[in-house]
């Protein structure tokens, strides 16, 4: 065991699957995790009861700078555009979970995020964290970005169709995506409380989430320029999971020979050799507009785990691919990726402490 972590930001929902992780990593040596109030790590994730670990300032953990190989920022954005260049300037690799590293284009951020960038002069070293996509840069990188939850699942889940041609980028991508309650953070509010998100649906950023411009920089080099994502998000009353259903129109002279079965070769050749990508191929056996579920993926089959599963189909009459994406958001969608990423940027191999299938 030889890596040294640290988690700047150690108390919320992603900070503490992070640690959780990590714990359970063999090459990581030891994880320190930050806090501001001087809370006890054992109240904050009683999941990890036992576990030793405790809370340390940011303070301190800038002065342990140089016992450290690794910090990841589960902060929220404006933290780690602030504390990065401590960090990197110390030999530390930084991997940022927030939002802050996500756009080349300082401007881009400051229309999304509502503030200028703080550090500017290291976007453009940021690697974006889609490990799939960019796991060669990722492997030279001293600061990566993670992607958000919704951007992951979409991403990986649009990637092969986008790639393929198929689509018409003359008309946007309509996304509906759905994040579990975890999504919303720890922070008390009414809306998500359980006895308020039961048996409902709360939609959100319907103005435009920020996750939109994210995907349209990052699924513009996949789609040869460019797209207008159409988004519109909700919390499921689920605590853990991202569900994206998309739709995208086929260019008509794309239509012919365009079905489930040529979609789903598609998928399965582009993704033969990721572990962490599954494309649910399972046949269809019953007629017309049966009802049949297991032909696409299911939320609670990645709950837990760092798997992002796939299903598509094929409306002909109308020219549109619908693909269905699931990913649990506080592990692929967020710490299971940055430990992917860590592992690459290490050497070792990218699966090692991620192995674990869903719950």
């Amino acid at each position: 065991m030889t890596l040294r972590t640290g988690i700047v930001g150690g108390t919320g929902y992603a900070g503490g699957e992070l640690a959780r992780l990590l714990l359970n990593h063999p090459a990581v040596a030891s994880i320190t995790p930050t806090a501001r109030g001087g809370e006890e790590f054992d109240r904050v994730h009683p999941n990890l009861l036992g576990c030793g670990l405790s809370f340390v300032a940011v303070d301190e953990l800038r002065r342990r700078a140089g016992d450290l190989d690794v910090v990841f920022f589960c902060t929220p954005s404006g933290e780690a555009m602030r504390s990065a260049s401590f960090f990197l300037d110390h030999g530390v690799k930084v991997i940022d979970v927030s939002a802050d590293f996500r756009f080349r284009d300082p401007q881009r951020y400051a229309e999304v995020y509502g503030a200028p960038h703080a550090a500017p002069q290291l976007l453009d070293e940021a690697v974006y964290g889609v490990t799939e996509l960019h796991r060669e840069h990722i492997a030279r990188a001293r600061l990566v970005a993670n992607p958000g939850c919704y951007a992951i699942t979409t991403v990986l889940g649009l990637a092969p169709l986008l790639r393929s041609g198929l689509v018409d980028l003359d008309l946007p991508l309509h996304l509906a995506a759905v994040n579990g309650t975890t999504g919303a953070g720890n922070k008390p509010v009414t809306e998500v409380m359980h006895a308020e998100a039961f048996a409902s649906m709360l939609p959100y950023s319907l103005e435009g989430h920020r996750h939109a411009p994210e995907l349209e920089t990052h699924l513009a080099p996949l789609a040869g320029r460019e797209p207008c994502v159409d988004m519109t998000t909700a919390h499921g009353n689920f605590a853990r999971g991202i569900y994206i259903q998309a739709s995208l129109s086929v260019r008509p002279e794309k239509r012919a020979g365009t079905d489930r079965a040529a979609l789903l070769d598609l998928y399965e050749r582009y993704y033969a050799d990721e572990f962490f990508v599954r494309v649910n191929t399972a046949p269809k056996k019953a007629g017309l507009n049966a009802k049949e579920y297991g032909v696409y993926p299911s939320l609670t089959a990645v709950t837990g785990s760092n798997f992002c599963h796939i299903g598509v189909d094929y409306d002909a009459a109308r020219g549109f691919v619908k693909v269905i994406a699931v990913t649990d958001n506080l592990v692929k969608g967020a710490a299971g990726s940055a430990i992917q990423n860590m592992n690459v940027m290490a050497g070792l191999d990218e699966r090692t402490g991620l192995h674990h299938y869903g719950l």
